[in-house]
């Protein structure tokens, strides 16, 4: 459900895809992040998303124009995961309020999974 606001230059909507995007930009912007699970995944399987379906790891929930995101993420082995996900934490609800003006609730991380290189 989009954001709806009126402006004295006229009406403003802002579709819940947009503050997906920001917040999984935002996101992969964070060191110790290796990319965004599917929300969806089945039998404990996550699918490590491409840099161009970030949306599809993210649900966000707008309920007076009080915005709560959920992020599915896979991590770097070897990395704080409390660290990770607090500095993920921080740069979505920073960017999210600069660049929209709304204010963002919760940002709930989910971690599914540690990629660890070979």
């Amino acid at each position: 459900m989009p954001v709806k606001m009126k402006t004295e230059f006229g009406d403003l909507n802002i579709n819940d895809n947009v503050f997906a995007s920001l917040a999984g930009i935002s996101a992969m912007e964070s060191y110790g992040i290796v990319g965004m699970a599917a929300k969806d995944a089945k039998d404990g399987f996550f699918e490590l998303l491409k840099s161009d379906s970030l949306t599809r790891g993210i649900k966000v929930y707008i309920k007076d124009n009080l915005i709560t995101i959920d992020m599915y993420v896979i991590l770097e082995f070897g990395v704080k995961i409390s660290v990770v996900c607090k500095n993920i934490i921080d740069r979505v609800k920073f960017n999210i309020e600069n660049f929209t003006g709304l204010k963002v609730d919760k940002v709930n991380v989910f971690v599914q999974g540690i990629r660890v290189d070979k």
